[in-house]
């Protein structure tokens, strides 16, 4: 009856709120021997954590959709249920796993156990093929072309009479395209989902686990129920897991974890909790990304094109044709004459290119090691007008290492510390007692640890894990002296871990004494170590390098401060460490519940000034202004001399905004502390993001959101880099959150994309990212014009073509599709173009990927342009061959006796194939033509420039040319889609027309690259 009341006060449900406690389970983890004992007293007060301790456990009932649950789903709930792994003793819990806390599992074990268990990764969710498979053939446009292919097979059986065969050939390469379509969608998704699951294995994913007692980084894959890990600030919960031993500031935000802790792996993989809430939940979901809306609403555009031209022609031949001219289009062919309507005006090939296209940039990333999660973000890369970075590990190398050091009242160069430390030839110096307690303080007062694999090798050679400035602090104190020697003679009796609120961490430690081990002694040590800012007023006295301790007067503080400001002018960052003695009457309180808020209380005042840290890591930050600003400078994002960059004084609290550009260029550069960040009014904010370079510094978690939230507000899209816990919140707002392979767990979490190398890698991604974009809007325009206006059904009253015997709608199809490689060849040039540094990026918001100028672009000057020119060759060969215009047009098939009707209908069919190559040719052209927007084809020649040439360009073309051999030459397919063969002179006299293009386009640039506000650049795509 005890066991279910502790159960039921540990585990709540929505309904009900028991709090029935029970001190069994704590009486037994102070069993003098037991497992549970050790660790207790191994951690020296960190928090134990007791069965009936903190961190309730809160269930919620689950139910799917309709309130029905399966037999699965109810068996997953009941293990659910039935776990108590939060109600044994620690005892039970170390019998249970066959473990030791402290040794951890040997090899040997975890090798069977992972053969047991499997890996440590929940069952991924199933494919929905049949969703899959129907998105292939219907997405984009392939519902238009499936529903084209069957009002053709209709055209052609029962409406036809006779049946035609070319209705027959028509509704066979409709249905073929439609097939090879999906075809290439089912391709391009397996391409993709290839290239993204090798990012996935390449994001880090270790933690810290003991065996055989050593402590080494494993891979979160391979852990197995009875590991022992240990878990710092930042990190994720790699499985189920025990806490046996917590820091007093322990905290969880779901997976976000705050302090420290030990604890042992009690389930791994899909047996955890949250597997087996997956099981229950891990439907996929579907939703747009950005890039996925804005081709719906191009194909929303198209798809409303082709409805109205289509009611155009049924309302012409219903009003006009059927009445007057009953015999010249039945409804067999008014069905496909509106078909090839619509076929004409979609670019069958655009949803391939924009996924392929996507691909290749996440792909090219990927060598560059640039991890992008989802292939939207490569779009989205393409808008990034604001690029909010952390300085440490991101701008700088996290490689942080101690240059100087502040004790006694003297400087040290940390070459020269060791010397100074142990023979005395530093100055004056005899005995260095400031020095000495610096080396201890930077040993004891420390979250960081060596890997026990690497403690033979020298010093700058062994590997350590903790934070970056930990690391370096006790690499130095290492480098002094031993610091395991050190730490075998203390235990740390309490932890208050480093928060970036705080800015400092508190450490006590006391001494081991003979036959007392197990007993607090009666004097323990406080260390705080941290920004100097922050603590500086809380020391009252200093300890001099004779051992003695004075009063710490004006002039010691003028002159520590002088060090700081210096060091953090100079780029170091300057860590602050002080010192206080805590007597026997603070044993009880320290393991009282109430321990965390008396010890904050007890570091407030009283403490003894030991020294200072000057390390460089060889910018949003939370480092001191100084600092901030000599790092900038260093990494070129300030510019301005000092003396010039501006201050939270320049700010006006009121403020109207300039109306143009001429009264932002004095607002360069400006550095900001967090402090004052929080007293700007929104005028204040509107003339800060203005400037052009600008320095944030020592801001904490929520100020970094709100530095994203400010320029988001202000229509700027938002790329954000960091590595830690704190930049975690700024990561997952912003429009790109950007993270360190090196970063927490937690950042990697929040961050759509990660940059294994360095932080220089992101003007990569954001080249990548803009040539993406500006590659998608090319395909647009270069696959429109080519089927825009080419054989629009109503033209055919004009020239008389009684029947669709040529098929021009099928040659276009082929038109399209040989044309499709050239396309993708040029969308995917491998070479960056340096001009995608400098221009301005686009307003994600305004900027659309089809708009008015974009369709005016390709409809009006291009596509009119090669339509008109076809039709000229088509009727040029016609009037060449004894059938002038004038014998054509709007006779509907009465054009005298003097012409033979099935003379007429070959030499038609000659003029289709002619149209046909008349238009491959030019497209030649204008694919050249739009490998720029701005710049002339001289600027940026496709050949004989290694930065800008792409010679698989003119490979396509060779392949188009080809695929129009196939189609005019071979008889057989001739026969079958009732093409010609083509005079050589029809492949020249194009080349000319496709000149034209390059002049008129050439014409146009020179115009908008000389009158960037004229009336051509205003209407340029």
């Amino acid at each position: 009856m005890a066991v279910e009341k502790e159960a039921r006060s540990r585990i709540r449900y929505a309904d009900e709120e028991d709090a029935v406690r029970s001190d069994a389970s704590r009486r037994s983890l102070h069993r003098r021997g037991s497992a549970a004992s050790a660790i207790s007293i191994r951690s020296a007060h960190s928090r134990v954590v007791a069965p009936e301790a903190a961190l309730p456990i809160t269930y919620r009932t689950l139910m799917t959709p309709g309130g029905i649950i399966g037999k699965d789903d109810g068996d997953r709930l009941a293990g659910i249920s039935e776990l108590d792994w939060h109600l044994i003793s620690i005892d039970e819990l170390v019998r249970r796993l066959s473990t030791s806390i402290v040794q951890g599992l040997s090899v040997e074990q975890a090798q069977r156990r992972i053969s047991k268990y499997g890996k440590n990764a929940p069952t991924p969710p199933r494919t929905e093929w049949f969703r899959k498979i129907m998105g292939y053939f219907f997405g984009g446009f392939g519902v238009l072309l499936f529903i084209g292919c069957i009002l053709v097979f209709i055209a052609w059986k029962p409406l036809g009479n006779p049946p035609a065969l070319a209705n027959l050939a028509l509704a066979i390469v409709l249905g073929a395209v439609w097939v090879i379509q999906a075809g290439f969608n089912a391709w391009q998704d397996w391409s993709s989902s290839r290239v993204m699951a090798s990012i996935k294995t390449m994001l880090p994913d270790d933690c810290m686990v003991i065996r055989d007692g050593a402590t080494s980084l494993k891979s979160a894959l391979d852990l197995v129920p009875g590991d022992v890990i240990k878990i710092k600030q930042g990190n994720k919960l790699p499985a189920d897991v025990r806490l046996v031993e917590a820091s007093p500031d322990l905290k969880f935000d779901r997976s976000i974890l705050t302090g420290t802790a030990t604890g042992i792996c009690v389930s791994t993989g899909d047996s955890t909790i949250f597997g087996r809430i997956a099981g229950l939940t891990n439907k996929p979901r579907h939703e747009f990304t950005p890039i996925q809306k804005e081709i719906l609403r191009f194909v929303l555009i198209i798809a409303s094109f082709i409805a109205t031209v289509v009611v155009l022609v049924i309302v012409l031949w219903a009003t006009w044709l059927r009445r007057d001219h009953p015999d010249w289009i039945n409804v067999s062919l008014l069905i496909v004459n509106c078909v090839s309507v619509g076929i004409a005006f979609v670019p069958e090939g655009l949803p391939v290119a924009v996924a392929m296209s996507l691909t290749i940039g996440a792909n090219i990333m990927k060598k560059n090691k640039i991890l992008c999660k989802s292939l939207a973000t490569v779009e989205t890369l393409g808008a990034v007008s604001v690029i909010c970075s952390d300085k440490t590990g991101t701008l700088t190398k996290n490689e942080i290492y101690v240059t100087d050091t502040y004790a006694g009242g003297k400087e040290y160069k940390a070459d020269d510390a060791k010397e100074g430390l142990f023979t005395g030839k530093l100055g004056e110096d005899i005995s260095n007692r400031g020095l000495e307690r610096l080396r201890v303080s930077g040993a004891l007062c420390n979250a960081a640890e060596f890997d026990a694999s690497t403690t033979k090798l020298p010093t700058g050679m062994m590997k350590i894990y903790g934070d970056p400035t930990d690391q370096a602090i006790l690499r130095f104190s290492e480098m002094l002296s031993s610091v395991q020697d050190l730490r075998m003679n203390w235990k740390k009796v309490f932890e208050v871990a480093f928060n970036s609120k705080n800015k400092f961490m508190i450490r006590i430690m006391s001494p081991f004494e003979q036959g007392e081990k197990h007993h607090l002694p009666s004097d323990a040590e406080l260390w705080i170590k941290g920004a100097p800012e922050v603590l500086l007023s809380r020391c009252d006295t200093l300890l001099r390098n004779d051992g003695t301790i004075t009063h710490l007067s004006n002039a010691d503080q003028a002159t520590i401060e002088s060090v700081k400001n210096r060091w953090s002018s100079e780029g170091k960052r300057v860590i602050l460490i002080a010192q206080k003695t805590i007597h026997n009457d603070m044993s009880s309180v320290l393991k009282s519940a109430k321990a965390e808020k008396a010890v904050l209380d007890l570091a407030r005042g009283d403490l003894t000034f030991i020294g200072l840290w000057g390390l460089i890591d060889p910018i949003v930050t939370g480092d001191f202004k100084l600092t901030a600003q000599a790092i900038a400078r260093d990494c070129g994002i300030i510019r301005s001399a000092p003396a010039l960059v501006h201050s939270i004084d320049n700010l006006n609290r009121s403020f109207e905004k300039p109306q143009t550009a001429v009264e932002t260029e004095g607002l360069r550069s400006i550095a900001i502390s967090g402090p004052e960040l929080i007293t700007l009014n929104e005028s204040q904010w509107d003339q800060l993001c203005m400037y052009e370079e600008i320095v944030f510094a020592r801001t904490t978690p929520e100020q970094k959101l709100r530095i994203v939230k400010e320029f988001q507000s202000r229509d700027h899209t938002v790329a954000m880099t960091g590595d830690g816990v704190n930049d975690a919140p700024a990561l997952k707002a912003a429009d790109v959150g950007v993270a360190l392979g090196s970063g927490s767990d937690i950042a990697i979490e929040a961050s759509d994309m990660v940059l294994l190398d360095s932080f220089s890698a992101i003007v990569e991604a954001v080249k990548y990212g803009r040539l993406t974009f500006d590659n998608l809007k090319k395909t647009i325009i270069y696959l429109l014009p080519a089927g825009s206006f080419s054989e629009l059904s109503f033209s055919r009253a004009c020239y008389g073509k009684r029947r669709s015997r040529g098929s021009p709608s099928t040659i276009l199809i082929f038109d399209v599709y040989s044309l499709m490689l050239v396309e993708l060849l040029h969308s995917h040039m491998r070479n960056l173009r340096w001009m995608f540094c400098f221009g301005p990026p686009r307003n994600a918001k305004k900027d659309r990927l089809v708009n008015v100028r974009f369709i005016l672009h390709a409809y009006t000057f291009i596509g009119v342009y090669e339509c008109l020119l076809s039709f000229v060759m088509a009727f040029w060969y016609m009037s060449r061959r004894g059938i002038p215009f004038s014998a054509l047009v709007l006779k509907f098939g009465n054009w005298g006796p003097q012409y033979d009707p099935d003379y007429v209908a070959e030499v038609t069919n000659h003029a289709s194939s002619i149209y046909f190559v008349n238009l491959v040719v030019i497209q030649f052209f204008n694919l050249l033509a739009t490998r720029t927007r701005r710049l002339s084809i001289f600027q940026q020649p496709p050949l004989f420039n290694k930065q800008t040439q792409n010679p698989l360009l003119f490979a396509g073309m060779v392949w188009s040319l080809f695929i129009v051999f196939i189609f005019c030459y071979i008889p057989g397919i001739q026969d079958t889609v009732d093409t010609t063969s083509v005079p050589v002179e029809y492949f020249f006299i194009p080349v000319a027309f496709g000149i034209g293009i390059l002049l008129l386009d050439e014409t146009r640039k020179y115009f908008v690259r000389g009158s960037p506000n004229g009336i051509l650049a205003k209407l340029a795509w």
